[in-house]
């Protein structure tokens, strides 16, 4: 039998030495946020975690004890059959729970007497968290930042996205956050992930980066969204270089239509949004872009969105938060499209390189 312990800081450092990494809790805690390539084997599924805890509070612990065990059994049992079966000896298994370690304990026990080597993380998935974030506040001094500026309808998200499939290290906030950072950023039918998850997405992206190689980051708030990026990932793109992508308004107007087409398709949900600018811009002006957009006129509200909204907001932003913005050196692609879009990248990778 072996069972070993690892605490959370050991963790952080050893995480892809493990043939699995298996989730104890809920299927909700799950999806909450859980360990860079964990699979979810649940003690307590969903419901029998309600039922027990329950239990617990209005009858005994001892009654819920007994009653947890036996459903934890069965599940237990379960994951062993569809799961296990075919693992050879050597099979080296990592196990963590919510923070007691009764649920991954109990997995534990059961694969080690079997004959397996199983890791239990000490403190479960509350220490690894609150070691992942001081992981976090370690790695992001160690990396050099370049950071991908521009207004509105630039392009930067596509310009990041040439560069990753030229090979460059990209830190893309808002494919993480599923989020376009703006009024108008949310992506119907796409849920944000939770806060908890975002930081453990950044982190994992992070651990992956060469600190001798640059990473190219867009120059987002200090929200994406409705979530907070870690603040010294924030305070260190803020001091980093700058790039300034332009393209000119015709080029711009064409891209924000095509990216986000799911406005151009739903225009009462575009007015849904623009309401929120009501405060900001007044009612007038923003039921003339309601107007404007229910009548076809949806390059025309862009543009004005553009001009009057974004533009005079996003370079305030930028002279007041990024610190090199004023040396930032201009980049222009000839056009919104991929392939200008590649070549923007190639001569970006190369000054980089050559540097």
């Amino acid at each position: 039998m072996s069972l070993t312990p690892l605490s959370a800081a050991d963790l952080i450092n050893r995480l892809g030495e493990f043939d699995a990494v298996i989730d104890a809790r809920s299927e909700d805690e799950f999806a909450h946020d859980h360990l860079p390539g964990a699979v979810n084997w649940p003690t307590l599924n969903n419901t029998e975690r309600h039922d027990i805890g329950t239990l617990y509070a209005q009858v005994n612990p001892f009654e819920a004890r007994k009653r947890g065990a036996a459903m934890a059994a069965r599940n237990i049992a379960a994951h062993i059959e569809r799961e296990v079966i075919d693992k050879p000896k050597d099979w080296k298994p990592l196990a963590y729970c919510w923070r007691g370690g009764q649920r991954s304990g109990a997995l534990s026990l059961i694969l080690s007497q079997i004959g397996f080597r199983v890791t239990l993380v000490e403190g479960g998935y509350k220490a690894f968290r609150a070691a992942m974030l001081q992981d976090i506040d370690h790695i992001v001094p160690a990396l050099r930042f370049s950071v991908v500026c521009g207004p509105t309808g630039s392009g930067k998200t596509r310009l990041l996205q040439a560069l990753a499939r030229q090979g460059a290290q990209v830190l893309d906030l808002e494919a993480l956050a599923n989020h376009r950072s703006s009024v108008l950023g949310a992506i119907p039918g796409v849920a944000q992930p939770s806060q908890k998850r975002f930081d453990t997405l950044i982190w994992d992206t992070l651990r992956h980066f060469d600190p001798a190689q640059t990473v190219f980051v867009e120059s987002e708030s200090k929200k994406v969204g409705n979530l907070s990026v870690p603040t010294s990932l924030v305070e260190a793109m803020r001091q980093s270089p700058c790039l300034n992508l332009q393209l000119t308004d015709t080029e711009r107007v064409a891209l924000l239509m095509e990216d986000y087409d799911h406005l151009v398709r739903d225009v009462e949900f575009l007015c849904d949004r623009l309401a929120v600018l009501k405060e900001l811009r007044g009612r007038t002006v923003v039921e003339v872009w309601m107007a404007l957009a229910r009548s076809g006129r949806l390059p025309q509200v862009v543009q004005d969105l553009l001009t009057q909204h974004y533009d005079p907001a996003y370079l305030q932003s930028m002279q007041r938060n990024f610190i090199q913005f004023k040396n930032a050196k201009t980049i222009a692609p000839t056009d919104r499209s991929a392939g200008a879009m590649a070549d923007l990248s190639t001569q970006i990778l190369q000054a980089t390189r050559s540097c």
